[in-house]
């Protein structure tokens, strides 16, 4: 097992033999980890917010799925990330005018498929080159992280969740969920229930801090597709309720998001 944490990479493809061939040798590998796999820009884009990958390999044509990769990266242009992953490219067209519309719009490397030495290794090797040159480049000149900076970075994690399964910004419940997941995270050994630590917070009684968020919840359940609920809320649910509870979906995100933080 190797001490190193691998590099995470999103697959953006549609054709699944293409898929399977990057698969297979990527699992081979300790060094890197693929976190996902899409065939349409909007699949893409929302697990590049829940994961966000040190890498993504981008197929331009998505002829199987739906829109094109050159979506993909006017996407992620708009998209606030804290470090811009590397993209390689992936493609059966040999178009000079894609390729420079591609470059300039924050693609670092593109691989012809048809070409006699194209294969998934060769797609890996340069893109491990790249991600370590760009690690290499941030500890060079990132400032130090204060405190307020990786609260604030906590708390987009957080958003970007919520906001994946439909749970309402205009809702006090979603405030709440918020609050009290950034609080578990930021003291791991609690003193007290993070209701406890709500309603004082907010001075309001105990029972309405979770009457809030368990309205929050059950709007979210049914107003949110079930794909984009099984997709991003991965626990089981009470059969008998159909919903999570409060202290259920908070401590899902607790660990969820504890596992992505340095």
């Amino acid at each position: 097992m190797s001490k190193y944490k691998p590099t995470t990479i999103l697959l953006i493809e549609d054709d699944a033999e293409d898929c399977k061939y990057m698969k297979n040798y990527i699992d081979t590998r300790e060094d890197v980890k693929l976190v996902g796999i899409s065939n349409s820009p909007i699949k893409a884009i929302e697990q590049i917010k829940v994961y966000m990958p040190d890498a993504i390999i981008l197929d331009i044509e998505l002829n199987d799925g739906e829109g094109s990769g050159l979506e993909v990266l006017e996407q992620i242009k708009l998209i606030n990330l804290d470090v811009k992953p590397v993209i390689i490219i992936t493609t059966n067209i040999a178009s000079k005018t894609v390729y420079t519309y591609a470059h300039k719009n924050g693609a670092d490397l593109i691989f012809h498929k048809l070409k006699k030495d194209y294969s998934p290794e060769l797609v890996i090797k340069n893109l491990l080159i790249l991600t370590n040159t760009l690690v290499n480049s941030n500890l060079n000149t990132r400032k130090i992280e204060t405190i307020s900076d990786r609260r604030n970075k906590v708390s987009d994690r957080i958003n970007r969740e919520l906001n994946l399964i439909g749970i309402s910004s205009h809702l006090i419940g979603r405030k709440y969920i918020h609050d009290a997941i950034l609080y578990i995270l930021e003291n791991n050994n609690e003193k007290e229930n993070v209701f406890l630590h709500l309603a004082k917070v907010y001075k309001k009684g105990n029972s309405t801090i979770g009457r809030s968020i368990q309205t929050a919840i059950e709007h979210a359940w049914r107003k949110s597709s079930i794909e984009d609920l099984e997709r991003y809320y991965t626990a089981a649910v009470n059969y008998n309720t159909g919903v999570p509870t409060p202290t259920e979906l908070i401590y899902y995100y607790v660990e969820k998001i504890k596992k992505t933080l340095n």
